[in-house]
């Protein structure tokens, strides 16, 4: 648990991440990481590791279109939530769910095809630590080997806080006005460090570490990774009004997803996105 907030063991083991791509800005990235993952992955059969896949939304898709997938997460709330996920995939398994944190990952070296690391980069905080996870990966994938990586943008707090900020509404949010609110914003824009323990400065996300696209290249580089592609996958579309209603239509929910694929890989505002994803091999 050592660079981990340890508000993130409540949030999981209260099982609240449980949905979240299934609602609001979780359904944009769960439906644009689906559409570069089929794009990228090497065909079925292939051997996925999903590490901090939590519930295991990724890895059983992944499993229903026949891939041999494992899913870790270090949290046993979510590996017990995984299972309820079978209901949904009748005929349909994971090859293995188990608790382990994504800096020691208990298979062999060369063992996978491809490994998707889509919440540790983020919850994990000191940079020596995210290396270790970054190197497990390394080390776990055949040669050739895709890794995905989720990262956070630097921008993704105080964007969010701009298009819910209601200063005439009683009750309304109102962190832009809180000066340690500002200068936890000003610390992330600066160097990535999101320094919020214990949710003690803002009710969001707790401390936590926000790359940029560059950063998020040179740590994956600096593990001995090619050149990555960084994807910004919710683009601009995550700023629509009432989103569950255009998604619910099939025309305006496409019209919002093709807004998203004009901007995924303009490096001028993938910021905008709040979320990267990173596609890299070995």
């Amino acid at each position: 648990m050592n660079a981990i907030d340890s508000s993130v063991p409540a949030y999981y083991t209260a099982g609240r991440e449980f949905n979240r791509l299934r609602t609001g800005i979780g359904r944009i990235e769960f439906e644009r990481t689906k559409e570069i993952l089929l794009e990228t992955l090497p065909k079925p059969p292939a051997v996925i590791f999903d590490i901090g896949g939590a519930y295991g939304e990724y890895s059983w898709w992944l499993a229903s279109l026949g891939y041999e997938v494992h899913l870790f997460d270090l949290f046993e709330k979510n590996i017990e939530m995984s299972g309820w996920l079978s209901e949904e995939y009748p005929g349909c398994r994971l090859k293995s769910a188990e608790v382990c944190d994504a800096r020691s990952v208990p298979r062999g070296d060369s063992s996978a095809d491809a490994i998707l690391l889509m919440g540790p980069l983020y919850h994990i905080t000191d940079y020596n630590e995210r290396a270790k996870a970054i190197s497990e990966c390394f080390r776990m994938l055949k040669p050739g080997g895709k890794l995905y990586a989720a990262a956070l943008t630097p921008f993704s707090c105080l964007l969010h806080n701009i298009t819910v900020y209601e200063p005439f509404v009683e009750g309304g949010h109102r962190w832009l006005e809180d000066e340690n609110f500002i200068h936890m914003i000003e610390r992330e824009l600066d160097d990535g460090c999101h320094v919020n323990p214990d949710n003690t400065v803002y009710s969001g996300i707790a401390s936590a570490h926000f790359h940029s696209a560059k950063a998020l290249r040179e740590e994956l580089g600096n593990g001995g990774f090619g050149d990555a592609r960084v994807h910004g996958i919710m683009g601009g579309a995550w700023l629509v009004h009432d989103l569950d209603a255009v998604w619910e239509n099939e025309t305006t929910r496409e019209a919002l997803m093709n807004t998203v694929r004009l901007l995924d890989e303009h490096e001028e505002i993938i910021g905008l996105s709040g979320h990267l994803l990173a596609v890299t091999e070995k």
